[in-house]
C-alpha cells in the first residue's frame, strides 16, 4: 500500500497542513486548522493519518535568520516532543525559514489576496516545506 507524507506548519493559533501524493512527488495544500488545544489537534491528525494513509510527518522548524531559537521555535519543539510521546510515526524536522514569505509571494502571484486569507498562507507554507523535502529525498 502506498503511503503519504503530511507536512505541518505549526502555529500557536493555526496549523497549516499539506500532503504528498502517494508516489511522494507532489505536495499540495490540505487545510488549515485552528489550534484550540493539543488534544483536538491530535484528534485531527489521527483522522488524517487514517484517511490518507500517512506514515511520516514533516514539521517545519522556525529558526531565526541568525540560526537561533525564538519563542515560536520553543513552542514547535514542545509540539514535536508531545507528538513523539503520542504517536509512533516518523517525524522529519525541516528548516522553515522564509516559507511563509514564499507562500505569500506564491499566493499573490496567483492573484489571491493574503491579508484576509491567512489560512491559505499557512497551508501553502506547509506545501512549500513539503515540496522542498520531496524534491530532496531519495526515491
Amino acid at each position: 500500500m502506498l503511503t503519504r507524507i503530511l507536512s505541518i506548519d505549526y502555529g500557536s493559533k493555526k496549523v497549516g497542513l499539506a500532503i504528498s501524493d502517494p508516489l511522494r512527488i507532489i505536495a499540495k495544500p490540505l487545510k488549515t486548522i485552528a489550534n484550540v488545544s493539543f488534544n483536538s489537534l491530535m484528534d485531527e491528525l489521527n483522522n488524517i493519518i487514517l484517511e490518507y494513509s500517512i506514515d511520516e510527518f514533516v514539521i517545519g522548524f522556525p529558526l531565526t535568520l541568525k540560526n537561533t531559537y525564538s519563542e515560536q521555535t520553543h513552542k514547535v519543539e514542545e509540539f514535536i516532543n508531545n507528538v513523539k510521546d503520542e504517536l509512533s510515526i516518523k517525524i522529519t524536522i525541516v528548516d522553515e525559514r522564509l516559507s511563509s514569505i514564499e507562500a505569500k509571494k506564491s499566493l499573490i502571484f496567483q492573484g489571491i489576496k493574503t491579508g484576509h486569507n491567512k489560512k491559505d498562507v499557512d497551508m501553502t507554507a506547509a506545501a512549500i516545506l513539503l515540496q522542498s523535502y520531496l524534491d530532496n529525498i531519495e526515491k
